[in-house]
């Protein structure tokens, strides 16, 4: 397939998929499954004859934020995996002035926990200006600073980026917002495997009791992780709230495998881990859950 014509058309698919916010998660699920099928083919068929690699892919598919990577950052070396028991990230995030970092701070929000990069929070926010705001929270300051100077260069006043431990900043950032919570997001977070570590989790029981108690009647719980350990991990903490109601038993025409994961990502991009993970063949699970009035 050519290049050119495969960009033209994914973008052309993105664009009809993403003419609506995420309160239209599950209408274009169906969408975004063919978007997908579209994406893993022309992945396939693009390999061989131009020796893509994953990186290839992630900037194929985040082409349309035309973001620079010339910025006055030095070199920059970011650490894969930090420890967030230490005394550097024990400290709470400051709770910015809200009309500061949104033009309407208003706004439904989304809340993407460990955004990495943030390309993926940016790809939502461009398409939904005036309709919903984001916030990327992030361990790694390096990448945050990244991230502020990419929303910077593109002019979006939706979109805010923290250097923060989630699982000590999340409830008082998040209840300190003036407007409803309509959707968190954790993806493929650190897995931290030894059996030792796994208090270094991301998803800790604060962190979910927050989650759960500020999410708003309708508003969506978004997981997803490559490793399964992982995934089950956060599937467990989450079911055993009876408020959150997995997706496929509101909608059972959305598409499951007989475990109960999502076999698309509802959102209309994958994640850069996810296309990594993907192009390596291994499998996302995913769960999309919806708190009940």
């Amino acid at each position: 397939m050519n290049l050119s014509v495969a960009t033209m058309n994914m973008k052309m698919c993105r664009s009809f998929c993403f003419s609506c916010s995420f309160e239209m998660l599950l209408p274009f699920s169906s969408f975004r499954s063919s978007f997908s099928s579209f994406s893993h083919s022309s992945s396939s068929q693009l390999q061989q004859p131009h020796h893509l690699r994953s990186s290839d892919l992630v900037a194929f598919e985040y082409s349309d934020l035309n973001l620079s990577y010339n910025l006055d950052q030095g070199h920059v070396r970011i650490r894969q995996h930090v420890n967030p028991l230490s005394a550097s990230f024990s400290v709470p995030a400051q709770v910015p002035d809200w009309n500061m970092v949104f033009a309407d701070p208003t706004l439904p929000l989304m809340v993407d926990i460990g955004c990495g990069s943030g390309r993926f929070l940016m790809w939502l926010a461009k398409r939904n200006p005036k309709v919903s705001n984001y916030l990327g929270l992030e361990i790694r300051q390096k990448l945050v600073k990244r991230a502020e100077l990419w929303v910077k260069d593109m002019s979006l006043d939706n979109i805010h980026f923290l250097f923060a431990n989630a699982t000590i900043s999340f409830k008082q950032l998040v209840e300190s917002y003036p407007g409803p919570l309509r959707l968190v997001s954790i993806l493929c977070p650190d897995p931290h495997f030894k059996k030792r570590h796994h208090k270094r989790r991301v998803l800790q029981k604060p962190l979910v009791g927050a989650i759960v108690d500020n999410l708003i009647p309708g508003g969506q719980l978004f997981i997803q992780s490559d490793v399964l350990e992982v995934a089950l991990d956060m599937r467990v903490q989450f079911d055993e709230f009876d408020a959150l109601k997995h997706i496929d038993t509101l909608n059972p025409a959305l598409p499951c495998d007989d475990e109960g994961w999502l076999l698309r990502n509802p959102m209309g991009i994958r994640t850069e881990r996810e296309i990594h993970a993907e192009f390596e063949g291994a499998k996302i699970y995913r769960r999309l859950y919806q708190k009940q009035t």
